[in-house]
C-alpha cells in the first residue's frame, strides 16, 4: 500500500500526548507516532507543548485549559479546524477527533474526512440533530459495537476501531499489594460514588486517582470527601509515569460506571498490569472485559461486593493476555489504516 498524507486533528485542551488526564489524547499520540514509524506523511494539528515526529501545526502555544479557556469555549477548536481544512488539498486524508467540527468543514473540501467518535453524547442531545445532516457524508469510526449501536443517527458507512494503549509503559505485575483501586474523572458518570460503596461493603481499602475538574467540585464536596478516611483515600492526580504502579498494585480495579462508556481506556491499561477489572455493564464494558476471566461484569453495587469474593479465581496472566492480542496500538492502527484504504478505493470508483 502507498504511504498517505495524513493530516490529525487533535482537540486543544491538553497537548498531545498529554501530561496527565487526557485518554482522547493519548489515543491521538499512540496513532500518530505509529503512523509515522510506519512511513507516512503525518501532519498534527494541535498545542504547541505537544512531543512529536509528525509535522507539528501549533495554533496555541499549549493547551487552552492550563490558560483558564473553559470547556464550553470552542472557538480556539473552531480555528484550529479551520486551519487544517484550510491545507486540504496537501492531504490524502484529514483525520478530526472532533466530529461535529470536522462534520461541518468536510463538504468545503474534496480530500476525504474520517472522524473518530471519541465520546458519545446523550441521545436526547442536539448533537444528534446536526450529525443527522450529515449523516450520509460522514466516515465515523467508533470505537466499541457498544457505542455503534448507541448511536440514534445510522450513518450510511461507518466503522469500529477498537482503542489500543502502549504496552511497554505498563508492567506486568504478578503480586499487587492487598488495595483495591479507582481512576478515572472525579465524576458521577464514573462511579466514584459506588466504588466507595462496594469497597465499604466489601470491607477492603480503596484508593482513588483522577483528575478534579471545577465543574465537578460540588459532588466532590458532597458524596466523595466526607466518605475518606485511612480506609478511603483520594490521593489526586497521577502522572503518566505514576500509572504502571497505580494499576499493579492494585488486587483490583473497581470501575462501576454510570454511562455508556464509549470504550473505556482505564480497563485496558489496568489489565495491561495483570489487574482485574470489576465493572458496571454499560456501554463498552463485554467488549473490553472477558467475564469471569480478566474480571467480573456486575448490574449493582451488591452485586459488584460478591464478584470481590470471587476475584480469587482471576489469573492475572489472561488479563495481561486480553490486552496483547486485543488492545495494543498496533492493533489500533492497523484498523485505522483499513479504513484510510477503504476510504480512498471508495473515492476512485
Amino acid at each position: 500500500m502507498r504511504k498517505l498524507r495524513i493530516a490529525q486533528i487533535a482537540p486543544l485542551w491538553f497537548p498531545i500526548p498529554p501530561e496527565k488526564y487526557g485518554g482522547t489524547e493519548r489515543i491521538i499520540s499512540f496513532l500518530t507516532e505509529e503512523l509515522v514509524k510506519r512511513g507516512h506523511d503525518v501532519t498534527l494539528f494541535a498545542p504547541g507543548d505537544s512531543k512529536t515526529k509528525a509535522k507539528l501545526v501549533p495554533f496555541v502555544k499549549k493547551g487552552v485549559i492550563s490558560s483558564g479557556i473553559a470547556w464550553q469555549d470552542y472557538w480556539w477548536n473552531l480555528i484550529n479546524h479551520s486551519i487544517a481544512f484550510e491545507r486540504a488539498k496537501e492531504f490524502d486524508i484529514i483525520h478530526s477527533h472532533w466530529i461535529i467540527m470536522g462534520a461541518c468543514f468536510q463538504r468545503f473540501v474534496k480530500t476525504p474526512v474520517v472522524h473518530t467518535m471519541h465520546n458519545i453524547p446523550d441521545k436526547t442531545h442536539l448533537r444528534w440533530e446536526v450529525l443527522n445532516y450529515y449523516k450520509n457524508d460522514l466516515n465515523p469510526v467508533f470505537i466499541s459495537e457498544s457505542e455503534k449501536n448507541n448511536s440514534p443517527v445510522k450513518f450510511k458507512n461507518s466503522w469500529v476501531v477498537y482503542n489500543g494503549i502502549d504496552l511497554k509503559p505498563f508492567n506486568f505485575n504478578p503480586k499487587p499489594k492487598n488495595h483495591f483501586i479507582w481512576i478515572a474523572r472525579i465524576c458521577q458518570a464514573k462511579g466514584t460514588k459506588e466504588a466507595i460503596q462496594i469497597a465499604k461493603k466489601a470491607g477492603v481499602k480503596l484508593l482513588l486517582a483522577g483528575q478534579l475538574q471545577p465543574h465537578h467540585q460540588e459532588y466532590f464536596e458532597k458524596e466523595i470527601k466526607p466518605e475518606l478516611n485511612s480506609n478511603i483515600q483520594y490521593i489526586g492526580e497521577i502522572s503518566e509515569k505514576e500509572l504502571s504502579n497505580f494499576y499493579g498494585q492494585g488486587k483490583v480495579c473497581l470501575y462501576p460506571i454510570n454511562w455508556e462508556e464509549p470504550f473505556g481506556l482505564v480497563m485496558a491499561e489496568s489489565m495491561a498490569c495483570g489487574t482485574p477489572v470489576i465493572v458496571f455493564d454499560r456501554g463498552s464494558a463485554k467488549e473490553v472485559v472477558k467475564d469471569g476471566k480478566t474480571g467480573f461484569i456486575v448490574n449493582t453495587v451488591d452485586e459488584a461486593v460478591e464478584a470481590v469474593k470471587k476475584i480469587g479465581q482471576i489469573d492475572r496472566n489472561e488479563c495481561r493476555k486480553r490486552v496483547e492480542d486485543n488492545f495494543s496500538i498496533k492493533k489500533m492502527v492497523d484498523g485505522y489504516e483499513k479504513v484510510y484504504y477503504d476510504i480512498l478505493k471508495r473515492r476512485k470508483k
